[in-house]
């Protein structure tokens, strides 16, 4: 952004086009999530969701293996999706030490509104790009995604 004055700020030059429409594209992407997830749940919690809906039930080990966390990471993270009642977890075995995690009928409401919000978003792309259009979209999105996770965050 220029200043009003018209000079240039030192901190932040303007942005390329490139930059800005995926910054605008970030910005409204970021929005809809969170207006999908009032609850705040964050990326992390969702990942275990997500493995829970697939696997159906875990112990906390096989989640922080699967997700390749720390226990503690994983620990924290139930934590908040029990608070939430997004999963429940029983006792396995007769020491009771053991713990088996699932998703709750609330977690599944909760993925379910995230899958839809998903769709929605994709319908929408799919009405104002033509299918070439989408398919090279989505080749793109996927080049940048790999060269993103190949790069170091900084």
């Amino acid at each position: 952004m220029t200043p009003r004055d018209g000079s240039m700020s030192p901190w932040s030059p303007e942005p390329s086009g490139l930059e800005a429409a995926l910054t605008h594209l970030q910005c409204l992407l970021v929005a809809r999530r969170s207006r999908a997830n009032p609850e705040g749940v964050n990326w992390h919690q969702y990942d275990v969701l997500e493995l829970l809906r697939v696997r159906s039930s875990m112990r906390p080990s096989e989640l922080s293996d699967a997700l390749d966390v720390s226990r503690q990471t994983t620990s924290k993270a139930l934590r908040v999706l029990k608070d939430l009642n997004l999963v429940t977890q029983r006792a396995l075995g007769e020491d009771r030490r053991e713990l088996s995690t699932s998703l709750t009928p609330e977690g599944e409401a909760f993925l379910a509104r995230i899958a839809r919000g998903r769709q929605d978003i994709g319908q929408l792309a799919a009405s104002v790009l033509t299918e070439g259009e989408g398919a090279l979209f989505a080749v793109f999105c996927e080049k940048v995604a790999a060269a993103m996770e190949a790069e170091p965050v900084r």
